[in-house]
């Protein structure tokens, strides 16, 4: 196992360079969260393909394809879907916003008054996204060093809030880039087809396995529902792919890239699928799925190359887990301590340079708080399925609506958007209380709850401001400066 750890170190070891790196370019505060808002369509593709491809697309997908055969596809394939649909329909007007975070954009549209509650639900959701993924660390680790779980999250999650805090965006999308590249040959161009090879090729696996392992709905029709709904709409919505999404240099790149990358996660979906299915016919008895990634990485591959797949895997946990960690420091800085504190960002002569800095200091704090956060409660925290549950649960059956509304309903409100939040994330966690965390009718139920009380009480309220609406569709046009801070749409609302 030499060869494969002096892979693994020389990895991490480049992770940590990237974020030294990343550092002396994020001064101002749009280069360290949003990258200057600056990528081409190449480093934006990339990395939008990194962040929503970690471990549960690539552990995950391929233990999916172990218990299910090629419709295990579906989760991966369900994300790759809707980061098109973002891509297609909403990215180029989300790029042209030039915000930060969600909350703000809803405050933006409905006239200040959406942003601290939805900001709570945001940080809520990835805040468990990044729990979630820094739990995978102890599961790799373990496969190369069998290591202990706690030593293994706290390793896996310092490296990671390491990078992060120096460079802040600008760090994570090199890092992105370069887990992307390894992730596309150390699985999709190494680990596939040996595994086919490995295991007889395709008309050998027909014949070992059971004819439902090659339908595409063997899954069932419930099950692509609920991935659709979760994770389809789950890509719409959330602040780390909106957080990615403003890093565009245009609303072309937004387009396109993101088009590329979800394209991509399709072939990965299919992928994943494909080595699990391969790792039945191999491992007919693993005591779970979820260990098929790694059993056939270890006893399958040569040295060398199970280094590099492992490093992989590690790099689609770390994407996912960097991107989360970030995106859940920005909501929390920027929605939630910025109100309470009542701090008010603006520009001014000779003073913004000073200002920006400032920004860029509590922004990297509010990243290592975060991170320290999160490691703590990834090593507390033992069921991870039922974490990220929560965390998508809440998110479209709490967020769906109002940003959707928001962008496609002009009679949406700000007392409908505030309404369906409440309602709908209550709902959601009143019918987890009673259906059971993993049940499929809180997202289903709470998404209806959401639905309804926006729309009957948009309609039973005041329409929102025309100076508010004229506003909206000045910026969602491109045109106009950063968006005024909550507080002061406000007072332009009230005056």
């Amino acid at each position: 196992m030499a060869v494969d750890y002096a892979v693994i170190v020389v990895y991490l070891a480049g992770m940590l360079a990237m974020g030294w790196w990343g550092m002396r370019r994020a001064r101002s505060k749009s280069e360290f969260l949003v990258a200057g808002r600056r990528l081409g369509p190449w480093m934006y593709s990339g990395t939008m393909a990194a962040i929503v491809l970690g471990g549960a697309s690539t552990i995950g997908g391929v233990g999916l394809g172990y218990q299910y055969g090629l419709s295990g596809a579906w989760m991966v394939f369900t994300i790759g879907l809707g980061l098109l649909a973002l891509s297609v329909f909403f990215s180029a007007r989300i790029a042209r916003l030039k915000v930060y975070t969600v909350s703000e954009m809803l405050d933006l549209r409905y006239g200040g008054r959406a942003g601290l509650i939805s900001g709570i639900v945001m940080w809520a959701y990835t805040l468990m996204l990044a729990v979630t993924s820094t739990i995978a660390y102890a599961t790799i680790f373990d496969v190369l060093f069998d290591m202990n779980r706690t030593v293994a999250i706290i390793l896996g999650g310092t490296i990671v809030v390491a990078y992060s805090t120096l460079g802040g965006m600008w760090s994570i999308t090199l890092t992105d880039m370069v887990q992307f590249v390894v992730k596309t040959i150390g699985v999709l161009l190494l680990l596939l087809p040996i595994a086919v090879i490995k295991a007889g090729g395709f008309s050998e696996m027909k014949a070992k396995l059971p004819t439902e392992y090659f339908d595409p709905l063997g899954i069932g029709g419930e099950t692509i529902f609920t991935y659709v709904l979760i994770y389809t709409f789950g890509m719409l919505i959330g602040q780390d792919i909106w957080q990615r999404v403003f890093t565009a240099r245009s609303d072309r790149v937004a387009r396109l890239g993101g088009t590329v990358a979800g394209t991509y996660c399709l072939v990965y979906a299919v992928a994943g699928a494909v080595i699990g299915t391969a790792a039945k016919v191999m491992y007919p008895k693993l005591p779970t799925a979820d260990a098929a990634f790694a059993t056939i990485v270890k006893d399958e591959l040569p040295v060398g190359v199970r280094g590099l797949v492992l490093a992989a895997a590690l790099a689609a946990v770390m994407s996912t887990s960097s991107g989360a960690l970030i995106a859940c420091a920005t909501v929390a800085n920027n929605d939630i301590w910025s109100r309470f504190k009542g701090a008010v960002i603006r520009g001014g002569d000779g003073a913004e340079g000073d200002e920006e800095h400032d920004e860029v200091k509590g922004n990297r704090a509010f990243i290592l708080i975060m991170g320290i956060a999160v490691i703590l409660i990834a090593i507390a925290l033992n069921n991870v399925v039922e974490a990220l549950t929560v965390a998508y649960n809440l998110l479209v059956g709490g967020l769906l609506v109002p940003i959707l509304g928001g962008l496609l309903w002009r009679r949406g409100t700000a007392a409908g958007a505030l309404a369906a939040v409440a309602v709908g994330g209550l709902a959601v966690i009143g019918l987890m209380a009673g259906y059971g965390i993993l049940a499929n009718e809180p997202v289903y139920y709470g998404l209806l709850a959401s639905l309804a009380v926006y729309v009957i009480v948009s309609l039973a309220t005041k329409p929102t401001d025309a100076a508010v609406l004229a506003a909206w569709r000045e910026r969602l046009a491109g045109r106009g400066g950063e968006p005024e801070p909550a507080e002061r749409v406000e007072e332009v609302v009230a005056g």
